[in-house]
């Protein structure tokens, strides 16, 4: 049985590494929130990200994205609206007193000083300025707030953060004689994201393909040989390949456990993680890439060309190994290789989704839920560790915990367990991301539904399969929706998508007169292919 504890032990790592990518990423765009800061008469703008175009003598320079402050002006929303002005450094460049240097008709740029940032908009504004940059003293965008005793500003121009890099190269640039032009403006978002509705499809497919994968793709004589590179030694191989390929079955108490160490490791990510700790996650990511882009392209191939399945070579070592291996590890490994090397690339994100498809469709064949017993566990303790992770968290450690280690914002690196696909359409940019925990966890459950309704002989309308995939498109749309409305703030997708199939299972079960046999599926049947003669 050594082989199958092998299976074992890569199915529930991959499992505490999807569990760990299971709440929504925070939205790049985000534009609002109001905890902890004081509004007053001229200090209740909303805090809006803003697009900082530039010139320099003429030439368009990259541009840089700002944060407003909660006070001033608003920027146009429309780039024709908006006005290209020089700008100017002022002098003292902190702004904190009048400034020697002219202003009037400029954008004024001010390095983060000693003052109050009110304290900088009033100065500059009644040196002339038409508006006022300031130089954070790091990359992060800090929001500018009134302080207790401004109880009524009258700033009339627009107020703009930078990160440090940026402003530094303005100041530089200056301070060279070079004619520096500036333009303020925050394009609306669209309201309807056709990235969104693509990642939508993209994970309702995913589990569905899973759920599907081992009666309609894979081939039975080539299921046998799971492990491809796997020794084929004398007649009693037939045993040893059902081993190779025993299915690794969750138990209600190891549910609990489990998420007790996925929130273990989730802190030492937190407090812990380091480029080189993110680079172990991508080796395991391209590791576990490999296996299931393998796996799936056996499957897919043997099925439509039958013969593949039947030729084989001789290995020293191996033994008898599928020749369709030889060739498909070799391009898979390669694959994963090149996606590692251009991870930073525009196009990365194609490589990244495949690997992690296929990745995803092999554990839901390695990884079953028994029954309804075991579901409710898994799934409810996950519940409450993606809540508490993502909304509780900042309490006590004063950001959120998931969406730190999701952003990788320790390291510079985020983490490759995600779907993502480039917002096309959004003036913004950025990803759209989807964490294949949201992902594994109700699919885990949908997978056990359908070989339920196999195994009851139950018809597409009255099984369970159906109204679950329903129930987790509805979950993850509501997921979605909560994003739109909490302008961006991560959400913690099992919060919807846990009441849409658990809860919905749950119901069916009940109105049914079914919930004691799901709940108790295959608890008095012997474990599922386990020394079989």
């Amino acid at each position: 049985m050594a082989t199958h504890h092998a299976r074992r032990l890569p199915a529930a790592a991959f499992l505490l590494l999807f569990l760990l990518a299971g709440g929504a990423a925070a939205d790049d765009a985000s534009s609002d929130d109001d905890a902890g800061f004081p509004r007053s008469p001229g200090c209740s703008n909303k805090f809006q990200l803003v697009k900082v175009k530039n010139w320099v003598n003429g030439t368009e320079g990259t541009t840089v994205v700002g944060l407003s402050a909660r006070f001033g002006a608003s920027v146009p929303r429309d780039i024709h609206e908006a006005q290209k002005t020089f700008a100017v450094l002022a002098n003292p460049l902190d702004c904190c007193s009048n400034s020697t240097s002219k202003l009037t008709n400029y954008i004024a740029i001010a390095q983060r000083g000693e003052c109050a940032f009110t304290a900088k908009a009033k100065i500059a504004q009644t040196a002339g300025a038409v508006g006022l940059l300031v130089i954070n003293d790091n990359e992060e965008l800090y929001k500018m707030v009134c302080s207790d005793n401004d109880t009524s500003i009258n700033v009339t121009i627009p107020v703009v953060m930078i990160p440090q890099s940026a402003g530094k190269k303005m100041m530089g640039l200056l301070d060279h004689g070079a004619r520096v032009e500036v333009q303020l403006y925050s394009p609306n978002r669209p309201v309807v994201d056709l990235s969104a509705c693509f990642l939508w499809i993209m994970a309702i497919g995913t589990i569905v393909c899973a759920s599907l994968w081992t009666e309609f793709v894979a081939c039975e004589e080539v299921d046998e040989r799971y492990n491809q590179l796997a020794r084929k030694d004398g007649p009693n191989s037939g045993t040893s390949n059902r081993e190779d390929k025993e299915i690794f079955e969750i138990s209600a108490k190891g549910a609990i456990v489990f998420i007790i160490v996925a929130s273990v490791f989730l802190l030492v990510l937190f407090y812990f993680m380091s480029s080189w700790f993110v680079w172990l996650l991508i080796v395991l990511f391209c590791i576990g890439g490999i296996e299931g882009m393998h796996v799936c392209l056996v499957s897919l191939l043997t099925r439509i060309f039958k013969d593949c399945g039947q030729r084989t070579v001789q290995f020293p070592f191996l033994g008898e190994v599928l020749a369709l291996s030889v060739v498909i590890v070799p391009f898979c490994t390669i694959f994963a290789i090149l996606w590692a090397v251009y991870r930073h690339a525009s196009f990365a994100w194609i490589g990244q989704d495949i690997l992690g498809i296929c990745l995803m469709i092999t554990v839901l064949q390695m990884a079953h839920l028994p029954n309804i017993r075991v579901a409710s566990a898994l799934l409810s303790a996950a519940f409450v560790y993606d809540v508490f992770w993502v909304f509780i968290s900042p309490l006590i450690f004063h950001e959120s915990v998931m969406i730190a280690v999701a952003r990788g914002d320790n390291s510079g690196e985020a983490i490759p367990m995600l779907l993502r696909i480039p917002r096309f359409f959004d003036p913004w940019g950025g990803y759209d991301m989807i964490g294949f925990g949201d992902i594994i966890f109700p699919g885990l459950l949908v997978a056990f539904s359908y070989r339920f309704d196999r195994e009851s002989k139950k018809g597409f309308f009255n099984g369970y399969f159906l109204w679950l995939t329903v129930g987790y498109a509805v979950g993850l749309f509501l997921t979605y929706v909560a994003l739109f409305l909490m302008d961006g703030h991560g959400q913690p997708a099992l919060l919807y998508l846990v009441p849409c199939t658990l809860g919905l299972i749950l119901i069916l079960g009940r109105l049914r007169g079914e919930l004691h046999a799901l709940w108790n599926y295959g608890r008095n049947q012997p474990e599922i292919l386990v020394d079989e003669p």
